[in-house]
């Protein structure tokens, strides 16, 4: 499950140390997960239930073995202790199947990542309850590895101004800066070099902003933070459209178009990665945070010296 680590201008508990809540989140994951499975089992077995065939997540069509290489690495010390504030594990009495229970945690584990994306011990910002029902937000965070670090239409500090940037993902390969044109099914995106590209659906066609202005700003902020934080990772920019196509008449060489025609192969090749988590691709994290803006408030829910899944 991709981390989640800054949301619009909320405040994110990855800000206030990037190196120990990456792999923290990757090690408390695994742990949460055995709990629920080891319970769900032994309600299972006290039911006489039969016990399903080895258990994979092809439902996700994940690689059976990367969590096992990567946990390895950060597995220290004794198991965690949970407190009040844990996320629910997921109701066994509801879970009929393994699948079932891994859907459910994953659901669970969503709600605890816009929870680590909007506070950290001591501020807590008001979240949109939009985004709990954010279908591209919680699709990307389902699919793609632990290492996989999202920024999620963050807002930056750049001179004087506060300028929102399109979603940045990076990879332990890359940093992918993605523009999404989608709409109706099976729509198609016309670009062009002026300030509008034309979509069709049906019969219907209206006016977007061109992406790539966004996409060229973005890059723009991003090289130079990182230059400034001496920071050397490739950055990527993309126009994505999952359902329906894009025609970019060859138009801006430099941006890689996904549309419902390649996004599966280009999906399938980040995802299927097995490069693990790096520290150039942490420090490209802790420098984007460092300029992103965050607006919150103390928090006096009687919380504020207890953290979520905190030892």
């Amino acid at each position: 499950m991709g981390q989640l680590l800054k949301l619009r201008d909320y405040i994110s508990r990855y800000e206030t140390d990037v190196y120990h809540y990456v792999p923290e989140f990757i090690r408390l994951k695994q742990w949460q997960w055995e709990q629920a499975k080891a319970r769900w089992e032994a309600e299972r077995d006290a039911d006489g239930a039969r016990r399903e065939p080895g258990e994979t997540w092809d439902f996700l069509l994940d690689k059976p073995s990367w969590w096992e290489r990567l946990i390895g690495r950060w597995r220290r010390g004794p198991e965690p202790e949970m407190d009040e504030e844990r996320p629910p594990a997921p109701s066994l009495s509801r879970a009929a199947t393994l699948d079932e229970l891994k859907r459910q945690f994953l659901d669970d584990l969503f709600e605890l990542q816009l929870r680590w994306a909007s506070s950290t011990m001591t501020h807590v910002s008001f979240v949109d309850e939009a985004w709990y029902g954010d279908e591209r937000l919680k699709y990307f965070l389902q699919r793609f590895p632990d290492t996989y670090l999202c920024f999620y239409r963050p807002v930056a500090a750049a001179g004087k101004a506060a300028v929102e940037l399109e979603t940045i993902l990076l990879t332990p390969a890359a940093a992918w800066c993605l523009a999404f044109v989608e709409g109706e099914p099976d729509n198609v995106v016309i670009a062009s070099t002026g300030r509008f590209w034309v979509e069709r659906a049906g019969a219907d066609t209206v006016k977007r902003v061109n992406p790539v202005i966004s996409l060229r700003r973005t890059e723009g902020i991003v090289s130079d933070i990182f230059r400034r934080h001496g920071v050397e990772w490739p950055i990527h920019l993309a126009v994505v459209n999952r359902y329906g196509y894009i025609d970019s008449g060859h138009l801006f060489p430099f941006v890689r178009y996904i549309d419902k025609r390649n996004y599966e192969s280009w999906f399938s090749r980040l995802r299927g990665s097995a490069l693990p988590l790096r520290h150039g691709q942490l420090k490209a994290a802790e420098a984007l945070l460092r300029h992103c803006i965050s607006f919150s408030s103390r928090r006096y829910d009687g919380n504020s010296g207890v953290d979520e899944w905190q030892q």
